[in-house]
């Protein structure tokens, strides 16, 4: 989970827009984000296997 200060920071503008930094939309974290759904993995994988996101499903083989 990010702090709130971290968030609260991120929403200011930044002097330079290539500072600004991907966060999960669901839980703030900053790293393994997945551009096309705004979601970390972590967060992806769980909302994919209750099967809350859409065009995914569980490869089987």
């Amino acid at each position: 989970m990010a702090t709130t200060a971290k968030i609260a920071k991120e929403a200011t503008t930044l002097k330079y827009t290539i500072r600004h930094r991907n966060r999960c939309k669901r839980c703030g974290r900053p790293r393994a984000y997945l551009r096309k759904f705004a979601l970390c993995r972590l967060c992806f994988r769980e909302l994919a296997l209750r099967g809350e996101v859409a065009g995914v499903i569980k490869s089987s083989w």
